[in-house]
């Protein structure tokens, strides 16, 4: 069976005005078996309809803050700093790889834009809006764990990792404050903050709130979900 194509969201640089990529978002793919690309910044649904045809499966990554106009709330001042081109280009790639039942795994800015394009909210910034004690920004090396993480016991994570408890990277201000209807939590972290999600109706559509990118090298459950989602993709004619 050929190696699925999984379509890489690409990540924005503000003052170099140029997109980049984290190589361990490649390689975690790559290691699984997937062939990852990076797709072009760009909002014009033609281009996008014809990458959608292209690829497998989707891969939401990290990055920019997500728009707080896309879950209806002002921006908190000075706390929030967003792409709007980026926000446009996957909300537009979310709805037909949904529509598509295509495969989707969301990273950090990833777990918090699906949930805000499916109808969800997010806490702005973490230091100013949840009071915790749990590091969620935590300083280099990222491949080393920060917290721990709960998950829920009949949820697909659990599934792939048998646990009902993991040690997690964490690096991010912002999360998920309201979950979006059609999505299930499949793990909390030690402070009640959300730390992954998932679709029930699609065959694959998750989410979590810490790095496999940086950790998949030291730690298995990390590769084991970018196995999993490279699997599903791999089923995907």
């Amino acid at each position: 069976m050929s190696k699925p194509i999984i379509g890489v969201m690409p990540l924005w640089d503000d003052e170099k005005n140029s997109l980049w990529m984290l190589p361990g978002y490649f390689e975690g793919l790559t290691q699984a078996g997937g062939i990852p690309i990076m797709l072009p910044l760009t909002n014009d649904e033609t281009e996008l309809d014809r990458l959608m045809e292209m690829c497998n499966g989707f891969l939401f990554t990290g990055g920019h803050d997500v728009s707080p106009d896309l879950y209806g709330e002002v921006p908190l001042k000075d706390m929030v700093s967003s792409c709007r081109k980026r926000d446009e280009m996957e909300s537009y790639i979310l709805k037909k790889a949904i529509e598509a039942d295509k495969p989707v795994l969301g990273i950090c800015r990833g777990i918090q834009f699906i949930n805000a394009a499916l109808g969800g909210t997010l806490y702005q910034d973490i230091s100013t809006q949840y009071e915790t004690d749990t590091e969620h920004h935590q300083k280099p090396p990222y491949d080393i764990p920060a917290h721990k993480v709960n998950i829920i016991k009949d949820s697909p994570l659990y599934k792939c990792i048998s646990a009902e408890q993991i040690e997690v990277n964490s690096y991010h201000h912002q999360a998920v404050k309201d979950v979006a209807p059609e999505l299930k939590v499949m793990a909390v972290s030690e402070d009640g903050l959300v730390e992954a999600l998932y679709m029930p109706e699609q065959r694959f559509l998750w989410a979590v709130q810490w790095h496999p990118e940086f950790s998949y090298k030291t730690d298995v459950n990390s590769r084991k979900i970018f196995q999993v989602f490279i699997e599903t993709a791999n089923s995907i004619e």
